[in-house]
């Protein structure tokens, strides 16, 4: 695991940087949402940085690299169109009211560098595969391919038919319930989560591989307990809509509607 760790110190080192230049661009701009539209783009940079330090290339490496950056690339646009010319998010506005004067200290710790973490823990499957010596693709990479097309069609499926409904101002108020909206709450998150266990997949046949599972366990259990789940299911609780949406919908894995 010597070089794992090496690689490690690297993203750590590149991950409090990216987080902490977003962090000033949040103070000009007075907007702490622009963390969401860096998400996806930051484990880019992580990328780029793991290539620096291990630039040997094999096919499992190109393919894990070459959807990483497709997925980070879409989902960075994604947020940017959707977050252009609109207010602070509802999330970190409410914190920075509840944060008062304290807010800049504490999004920096709790918002910036809590979201750096994670995606160090998260892109943990890039830092193992990048530390490992090459090989041809094997089954486990296939399959992992697959899982992540799966998960990436649901991801940018679920949000172009979201984007398109909350655009057609007859559907104003109204909730998005069609589509794969209709087999599941969460189409996007289930996306989400569906195409880092595809990652990880790929990376698994890596030396110390099985260590990797911390991420997608990580960004499953984050999705479905805390920042994504949760906070919407919440925002609409008690809407006799919502009510009826939930009661015949799956919340998290697609089935069919109740």
């Amino acid at each position: 695991m010597g070089p794992v760790f090496g690689l490690l110190k690297t993203a750590a080192l590149v991950v409090f940087i990216y987080m902490a230049a977003l962090f000033l661009l949040a103070q000009v701009l007075k907007n702490n949402s622009i963390v969401d539209i860096g998400w996806g783009p930051g484990f880019i940079a992580v990328l780029a940085a793991l290539f620096i330090r291990s630039p040997v290339l094999f096919p499992a490496k190109v393919l894990f690299s070459a959807l990483i950056v497709i997925w980070g690339l879409r989902l960075g646009l994604h947020i940017f169109r959707r977050n252009a010319g609109k207010p602070e998010d509802f999330r970190y506005a409410r914190m920075r009211q509840r944060w008062g004067r304290r807010a800049a200290v504490k999004s920096f710790f709790f918002i910036f560098m809590l979201q750096g973490f994670l995606m160090l823990v998260v892109s943990f499957s890039a830092t193992v595969l990048f530390a490992a010596p090459p090989r041809p693709l094997g089954i486990p990479e296939i399959v992992g391919g697959l899982v992540f097309v799966v998960g990436f069609l649901f991801e940018s499926i679920g949000d172009a038919q979201l984007a398109a409904h909350v655009r057609d101002l007859r559907n104003k108020g109204k909730l998005m319930t069609r589509g794969l909206w209709s087999i599941t709450r969460h189409p996007n998150y289930f996306g989400e989560a569906t195409i880092w266990w595809g990652i990880y997949l790929i990376a698994l046949p890596s030396p110390g591989g099985w260590a990797a599972l911390v991420s997608p366990v990580a960004m499953t259990l984050l999705l479905l307990f805390v920042s994504g789940v949760p906070l919407l299911e919440k925002k609409y609780a008690g809407r006799p809509d919502w009510e009826a949406y939930r009661n015949r919908t799956s919340k998290f894995f697609p089935w069919f509607p109740r």
